[in-house]
């Protein structure tokens, strides 16, 4: 019996070990794919951009990787995307999100008042 719990908890974490590495290969296996597409999707100029884009707001750019993937699926892009091209689409997805988003940002100044400032003159 003591021989055998040894065992039990080392094939235990064996066995977790490799879905996590699997998991990893696939994970990269479809980053690599991604990058491929995005590739043949942009030109050099737009993936540029995308690239900035992806070191501020990496959400965003994962979005806009969404959408290009998505129209180049359903055939709407017609050859490369070209820097101008994406601005555009950034624009659409700005005016899309405010027009979804009612949250209005605003700013309000709240001024402390002692008790006697107006008793003062």
């Amino acid at each position: 019996m003591e021989g055998l719990s040894p065992l039990s908890p080392g094939s235990s974490a064996h066995n977790t070990a490799e879905p996590n590495a699997e998991e990893q290969a696939q994970r990269e296996a479809a980053a690599e794919m991604r990058r491929n597409m995005m590739a043949t999707i942009l030109d050099s100029a737009a993936r540029e951009r995308l690239s900035r884009i992806a070191l501020v707001g990496p959400e965003r750019s994962r979005q806009i990787e969404e959408i290009l993937l998505r129209m180049a699926q359903t055939g709407q892009l017609r050859g490369k995307v070209s820097e101008s091209q994406l601005i555009e689409l950034l624009e659409q997805m700005e005016d899309a999100q405010a027009k979804t988003s009612t949250k209005k940002t605003t700013i309000v100044y709240q001024r402390r008042r002692d008790f006697d400032d107006e008793d003062d003159f």
